[in-house]
């Protein structure tokens, strides 16, 4: 009886292995359907791209590589691409668009670049490290005061890309403002070397004048009736000061050799001169924060230094004057049969009286020379 079976049946043995064998070709698909894909690009990063002609932007949205077709197409057209934190993939993409170097691609996709300015073949890279004052209630050992990142802009005959590191230093400003300025902009992609440049030195001055205030506050707390003992924060601003003018004082060379460029547009010349004239009035201010901060450093140390010559003074006097009980005590408590005034009836109040005596006479000398 167990060992018959009805026609069309499969045993067990047979039908589990094959629905075991089902199952698992049926989660192997879902699996690979629920596993999150690579990005192999970063298409976030692009922030705006658009063409321009004759001085005005060209209306809707239009993906670069099709803006870099119709830029080459059309004479008198460029095209503006604007990136932050692209990836080496979307670089990648951009460079076969519009014919750029891998040298350059590799240069673009790192952060942290001094102010430069590198000539590629047709394509020139300007980079400008961008400055951002950190808003803070008050100066601490760990308070941020300046934040910094870079722009690198690479121009060339009909396009200019600029790409950005870091938080400070939006450019959605500037293209809006040169929007308004159809002249400048019909200059050609120099117009927006030209117009990032004028912001970020803009962005140096303004933060300047934010950290005039925060050496202010330190000037006024040195010279304070009873300033705080804590320098830390003189050294964190110190620290910050470094790191702007890493930013502002390198890029009065590569701004120079800008205005000299064989390409530049003659219209631009005296814009770039007016630049070139702010960033001089910013790397003076810039130097002279790091003078003035440097000089309130040694006054607070200079302070500080007085502060303990007073206290070391005034326990010095103290201690001067708890001696002369000190001494008068230990005196009469040596143990001596024969010592004067031992056996006088009053001697014990004569002996505190001249303590007080004394110790007046010597608190008195101290107080009028200042050492108390």
């Amino acid at each position: 009886m167990f060992g018959l079976r009805r026609r069309g049946t499969v045993p067990v043995t047979e039908r589990l292995p094959r629905a075991i064998g089902r199952l698992i070709e049926g989660i192997a698909p879902r699996a690979e359907r629920a596993a999150p894909q690579q990005r192999r690009h970063n298409p976030d990063a692009v922030v705006d791209c658009a063409l321009y002609a004759a001085g005005v932007r060209r209306p809707g949205a239009v993906h670069y590589a099709e803006a870099a077709r119709a830029a080459r197409r059309r004479r008198g057209t460029y095209v503006w691409l604007g990136l932050h934190e692209p990836d080496r993939a979307t670089m990648r993409s951009i460079a076969q668009a519009f014919g750029l170097h891998e040298l350059v691609v590799e240069q673009t996709v790192e952060a942290g670049h001094r102010p430069a300015l590198d000539p590629t073949g047709e394509v020139t890279r300007l980079v400008v490290r961008t400055a951002r004052y950190v808003e803070h209630e008050e100066l601490t050992a760990t308070s941020e005061v300046v934040d910094t990142g870079d722009v690198t802009v690479l121009i060339g005959p009909w396009f200019v890309i600029s790409v950005r590191h870091g938080a400070a230093g939006a450019l959605w400003p500037v293209r809006r403002d040169l929007e308004k300025r159809p002249a400048v902009l019909r200059e050609g992609p120099w117009a927006v070397a030209y117009a990032i440049a004028n912001r970020m030195v803009d962005e140096y001055l303004a933060v300047a004048d934010a950290v005039e205030r925060d050496l202010e506050r330190l000037e006024e707390e040195t010279f304070a009736t009873h300033p705080s003992a804590e320098i830390a924060h003189f050294y964190q601003l110190k620290r910050e000061m470094v790191e702007f003018k890493r930013a502002v004082l390198p890029l009065s060379e590569p701004l120079g050799r800008l205005i000299d460029h064989p390409d530049m547009p003659a219209g631009l010349l005296p814009y770039f001169a007016d630049v070139r004239g702010r960033l001089a009035r910013a790397v003076d201010r810039v130097a002279g924060f790091d003078d003035l901060l440097n000089s309130i450093l040694q006054a607070r140390l200079a302070q500080i230094s007085m502060s303990q010559n007073n206290d070391m003074r005034m326990i010095a006097a103290w201690a001067a004057i708890a001696a002369v009980p000190t001494v008068i005590a230990g005196i009469y408590g040596m143990n001596f049969t024969h010592m004067p005034e031992l056996e006088w009836r009053y001697g014990f109040y004569g002996s505190v009286a001249l303590m007080g005596v004394l110790c007046a006479g010597l608190y008195w000398r101290f107080k009028r020379s200042g050492w108390l």
